[in-house]
């Protein structure tokens, strides 16, 4: 394990200055990240590992794995750790504001434009839908290849699915989760766990039990708030804030959760809700930011400030609860058996939202078919940048409108 003296020494003397820093750099790569989860993590390995040295290759490793453990945006979440070993607590904050910001802007602006001129019935918004479906489907073949590549893992990944498909309730998922990590921790438990070292955090572990039970709490207390007071800003921060922290496996599984938050309840319908998840594939950040569109949607600018604070308060409070914590659960091979049951779940239920809601309200026509084919050859084979195959899939669906 590295020293403090040698960990500390990548922090500038003027704290100031280092939040400055976390900021320039942060929203630089807010406004260029684009391509999702695991292409955010190239670019911050290039920007904050090898041409600043925040951090050593092993430290980013160790700080990587930890947020893949952990429930929420997995890339946020690597952003938000690095700032908090940058600049402390202020530093998280200021990485993530960075990060996420330029995103929010564009999805609130096309929020406002899909409203103001009615355009949710055109052919390009159609296309959007089928943008939709084949990067879905890219993320379920990419995720399961890694993921379940066993016989028991992907076992678990049909479960997951069917159990999605049909018992469709707003605690499936949770469940789906809680059961699949005890039957990872029972299968795998034996498994050896590689020797790591740990990373040194300034983070106290009385603050960090403070997150933790803040995390905790908030995930009970809400839905109990939101029965006894009718406010419609409490509905939004509870629906989103639940789907923040119920997610594991990344931007793309936080579909299904949304869609039954947002959909039945009114607030978004199924095209612009399909629409606005297309057009979240064009802009670099984080693809959790698609909750700003859909609370500029339901709810105005309020809404879009709202559902963006909620969906990745727990991010935050999980990161920062987490770091001091992680040096001691990552030697626990029950942990990692958990982890690995875990994560073949999550592929089941992103293999259940392929299906529904994305190919039965998106593919309606052996044409629509066709187009969503041609998309993921592009996205997989031809590995074209996502906001080209989003303008491919756009172009694709205004030309539909005229067959």
């Amino acid at each position: 394990m590295e020293s403090k003296a040698n960990a500390t020494s990548y922090v500038p003397k003027s704290k100031p200055r280092a939040l400055l820093e976390v900021l320039a750099v942060s929203t630089k790569l807010g406004l260029t990240s684009f391509g999702g989860p695991i292409a955010h993590l190239g670019y911050f390995h290039e920007e904050y590992i090898r041409r600043r040295k925040w951090l050593d290759e092993r430290s980013y490793a160790d700080l990587v794995a930890l947020c893949q453990f952990l429930p929420g945006p997995a890339s946020s979440q690597v952003g938000i750790g690095i700032g908090i070993l940058r600049a402390g607590l202020w530093g998280g904050l200021t990485a993530w504001l960075g990060f996420t910001l330029p995103s929010v802007i564009f999805l609130v602006l096309f929020a406002f434009l899909l409203q103001g001129f009615d355009i949710s019935s055109a052919g390009w918004i159609h296309g959007l839908k089928l943008v939709a479906v084949a990067i879905v489907a890219q993320a379920v073949l990419g995720m399961g290849q890694k993921l379940s590549p066993d016989r028991n893992r992907a076992t678990l990944v049909i479960l997951a699915a069917s159990v999605t498909l049909l018992w469709q309730t707003a605690f499936t998922q949770a469940l789906i989760i809680l059961v699949s990590g005890i039957a990872g921790m029972l299968v795998y438990r034996s498994q050896a766990v590689a020797e790591t070292p740990g990373l040194d955090v300034p983070v106290s572990r009385r603050f960090a039990v403070l997150c933790l039970s803040a995390f905790a709490g908030l995930l009970i207390l809400l839905p109990l708030l939101r029965q006894t007071v009718a406010a419609d800003g409490l509905a939004l921060f509870d629906s989103f804030y639940r789907s923040g922290s119920l997610v594991f496996g990344g931007g793309h599984v936080v579909l299904p959760l949304l869609e039954r938050e947002v959909v039945p309840a009114g607030w978004v319908s199924e095209a612009d809700f399909l629409a606005g998840y297309g057009i979240a594939q064009a802009v670099p950040g984080p693809l959790f930011t698609f909750a700003a569109y859909l609370g500029a949607v339901s709810h105005g600018a309020m809404g879009a400030m709202i559902a963006t604070a909620a969906i990745f308060l727990p991010a935050f409070l999980l990161v920062a609860g987490a770091l001091p914590f992680w040096n001691a659960l990552r030697k626990s091979p029950k942990a990692q058996g958990a982890l690995a049951g875990i994560n073949a779940a999550v592929v089941g239920i992103l293999l259940a939202a392929l299906y529904n809601p994305l190919w039965v309200t998106a593919v309606l026509s052996p044409a629509d078919f066709a187009l969503a084919s041609i998309l993921f050859l592009l996205l997989v084979f031809w590995k074209l940048p996502p906001w080209i195959v989003v303008a491919a899939g756009a172009a694709g669906g205004t030309l539909l409108g005229f067959l």
